[in-house]
Formats: structure tokens, sequence, C-alpha cells
């Protein structure tokens, strides 16, 4: 019995530490796909909308085949800026549902969304948000300025964008919906904690996340 007891322990370490490791490599893997973005000479996101953004989500790697079956499809992150700009501790999310029109190719795609205001912001925090029920939301324009923006994307409290096979453009993610990931959570700072905790409290981010914090710095205009 206790030779069991001992086995089960080691399974649920072993268990935690995939868990936590997982949750390191997508924060690091959602500074090298911003990276990657806005590296590129004439595409990206443009600077100005960037420079006025509340928040940003960066989700690496969505399962292309879920959106048909309408399982969860992806995990990634969200941060927004504090008072005087600074940008918070990297708060994880769920992304499940959405449009079937949103497979554009690939079996994954990165995706970027720009939270434009405090009320986006905050209904982002929410329990539950659903992109386009819960906020006006376009896809951005891409470029290195918005000239090219519609009357929607201006007035849209979300803008999207996506990459796929190389291709990095706006998109819609019309009914996709937005969750905490509390596992994750839990998993990069030791203790539950809730996305709005995380996002507006005074949170110390974790060591994985100080690349994809310089980079928004680096990016943002801060």
């Amino acid at each position: 019995m206790t030779k069991i007891v001992a086995l089960l322990a080691a399974a649920l370490v072993s268990v935690s530490l995939h868990a936590a490791n997982d949750a390191v490599r997508r924060l690091e893997t959602s500074a090298i796909v911003l990276d990657e973005i806005m590296a590129a000479p004439d595409k990206g996101i443009p600077q100005d909308l960037f420079n006025k953004s509340a928040c940003v989500v960066i989700v690496p790697g969505l399962k292309k085949g879920a959106f048909i079956i309408g399982g969860k499809f992806g995990k990634g992150f969200i941060e927004c800026r504090k008072e005087g700009g600074a940008w918070s501790a990297p708060a994880a999310i769920r992304v499940e549902g959405g449009s079937v029109g949103f497979q554009i190719g690939g079996s994954e795609t990165d995706v970027v969304l720009l939270v434009m205001n405090q009320r986006g912001m905050d209904k982002l925090l929410s329990s539950k948000f659903t992109i386009g029920a819960d906020a006006a939301a376009a896809a951005g324009p891409v470029g290195r300025t918005s000239t090219a923006e519609t009357d929607a994307q201006l007035h849209a409290e979300i803008l999207s964008w996506s990459r796929a096979r190389g291709v990095f453009a706006g998109i819609s993610l019309e009914g996709a919906t937005l969750r905490p990931d509390d596992d994750s959570n839990k998993d990069l700072y030791g203790r539950p904690l809730t996305n709005k905790e995380i996002v507006t409290g005074d949170v110390t981010p974790p060591p994985a996340a100080s690349k994809l914090i310089e980079d928004l710095n680096k990016y943002s205009g801060k």
C-alpha cells in the first residue's frame, strides 16, 4: 500500500510539472509569434493601433479542426496596460468555438487580438466572453499604418489577426468564446488567481514572461 501511494504521488508530481512546463512553453511561443509578426518589413499590426490598445491577446497554434465540432481548440494569454502604460503579468485563457470560416489553411493558426478600450477590457476579464456578442469586433488591417481602416474597424472594441502557413491577415473571430484558464494560471503562479487579479493587481510576472513583456514594450511604443 505504501508503494502504491508513493507511485501515485510521483505520478501527480509528474503531471503537475508537465502542465507547468506546457504553460511556460506557450508563454515562450507567444513571444516568438509576436516577434515574427511584427518583424515583417511591410506587414504586421499597425503601430498606431498597437500604441492605442488596452490589452493584447496572443493564442499560438489554434487547432483548425476543432471549429467543426465546437470543442476546445486553443490556449493563450492576455496582457493589459496598467496605470502608467506598463504591461501587466500574463493571464491564461482558453478559446472555444467560433466560425468555420476562420479555417484559412494549415493545421494550426496563430491569433493576435487587440482590445482597444476599457469597456472591451472589462468584458475580456469576465468569466466568459464571446467575440461579436459581448463586444464589437472586426478583422484588423495589415501594414505599418492603419490608413486602410474601414468604418467597422474604427468602431470595433476588438481587432483580430491570424497567421497560417506564413500568411498574415486580418480575420473575424465572431462567435469565439474566451474563458479564463485557471489551471494554467495556477501552474504559472503557484496559487489560484483570477485573470482580473493577475491583470489589474500587483502580481509579479513569472520568469518565462520576460521576453513577451519586453516585446510588448518594444512594439507598443512603451
